[in-house]
């Protein structure tokens, strides 16, 4: 092949690549259904099950982690591992750069923000660390966070501490709020003159816990504050648009419950904010205002960038709204059956507005990682434990998804009728 022929074919791959990202799914199983009642009718779920490769011994209610890819999307992700293993440098040097802008307004479109202020990023820890290590902290500067906020920002927050000579103020979220003023007081307590952002989360990963973001972040802005959101759990999870919220900076990570492969996130920052940040790895030749300057971190697996349009598409096949719907009813019809029980601790909210899919249960006199081995030593339900003395969570997190069925939810009620401790 000479390479007049070889550039023709590869073009017409490159062509062929983008026209895939936009036909995602034909092979799909699911069909639409027309009920008016369609997000709570458990065979359009059947449906959208089949298209999910499970272990058939073990119930998963453990999708906060990771949501494992639907056969369809891991179908795409093979096929594009393949396609550029068969261009290899060529495609790296010549159209990855293209593709991938094409992946940040596809992913724009679903987080409701421009395209100049997101960039895909590897996950959630990525994104945020990136905000609280490259803002130009000055000694006696204030942070202010929460005991339930994730591990890896509060450590990073820690280490700027000690690198910069700044203070942490750490306040603790009660895990049933009467109003959601409640909360945003809590959170303008803590902030003095000398503060100078603010973490909240969006959804607490310990106890799936939805914050009022929107509220705080109005607060914390009239008090010339920061906003920076973790919104690991919160993206195709629940429905908003990041620029209706208000924040500064929002991050959050793509294989969790938009089901990408492992290795994908997202950071947006407000166009006004993006030359305050340092990148994590340098960047020469572009403007500061230019979001593509924090987004330098050598090569990567462009396989997994690429799957993300594939992902959005399938999100879009089951219907945000019925996804959202359908996690929430998950959620309650097992928290309902067992948050009255003696023996039961519930650290999750009873408003059903303030959760969607995940929950976190404890059992009085049992550690966390005992109950966590008991169900699934003898009952094959696989959880995970949380056992955060600062936080005052003490209990397993249950997260089902949307091919979870009652009848594996029944299973872990039945489970927790009989434990005891």
């Amino acid at each position: 092949m000479d390479k007049r022929t070889f550039l023709k074919h590869t073009s017409l791959f490159g062509l062929g690549t983008m026209l895939q990202l936009n036909s995602f799914g034909k092979g799909s199983e699911i069909a639409v259904l027309h009920s008016p009642n369609e997000d709570v009718i458990d065979d359009y779920w059947e449906r959208v099950r089949k298209d999910y490769k499970l272990k058939p011994n073990i119930i998963n209610l453990e999708n906060g982690y990771y949501c494992i890819q639907p056969e369809p999307i891991l179908k795409k992700y093979f096929e594009h591992i393949q396609q550029v293993n068969l261009l290899g440098a060529f495609y790296m040097r010549t159209m990855q750069f293209d593709n991938k802008k094409a992946m940040v307004t596809k992913l724009a479109e679903v987080a409701g923000c421009s395209t100049e202020e997101l960039i895909i990023t590897r996950n959630t820890t990525e994104s945020l660390d990136m905000i609280i290590s490259g803002l130009d902290w000055k000694p006696g500067d204030e942070a202010v966070m929460a005991e339930q906020d994730y591990g890896a920002m509060l450590d990073m927050f820690k280490q700027v501490s000690k690198r910069h000579g700044t203070k942490n103020i750490v306040v603790s979220v009660p895990p049933n709020p009467k109003t959601d003023e409640e909360i945003v007081e809590l959170y303008a307590k803590a902030i003095t003159p000398k503060t100078r952002l603010l973490m909240v989360c969006h959804m607490i990963n310990i106890t799936g816990h939805i914050l009022p973001v929107k509220k705080i972040c109005e607060m914390a802005h009239s008090k010339g504050v920061l906003v920076m959101v973790d919104g690991a759990h919160a993206f195709a999870h629940i429905r908003f648009r990041v620029e209706d919220l208000g924040c500064d900076f929002y991050g959050c990570s793509l294989h969790k419950w938009l089901s990408t492969p492992l290795g994908a996130g997202m950071l947006y920052l407000k166009k006004e904010h993006i030359g305050k940040i340092w990148p994590l790895f340098a960047e020469a030749g572009k403007k500061d205002d230019d979001i593509a300057r924090l987004n330098h971190t050598g090569t990567i697996p462009v396989a997994t960038d690429l799957t993300i349009a594939d992902a959005i598409d399938y999100y879009h096949r089951i219907g945000p709204e019925k996804k959202e719907k359908r996690l929430r009813e998950l959620q309650q019809y097992w928290t309902t059956k067992v948050r009255q029980l003696d023996h039961i601790v519930f650290n999750s909210p009873d408003d059903p507005n303030r959760v969607c899919a995940i929950g976190n249960v404890g059992i009085k006199g049992m550690k966390p990682a005992d109950m966590a081995k008991t169900l699934l030593e003898k009952y094959r339900i696989y959880t995970v434990a949380i056992d955060n003395d600062a936080a005052g969570v003490h209990g397993c997190r249950i997260t089902p998804n949307v091919y979870t069925t009652h009848e594996e939810l029944d299973a872990l009620v039945a489970a927790l009728k009989e434990m005891r401790g």
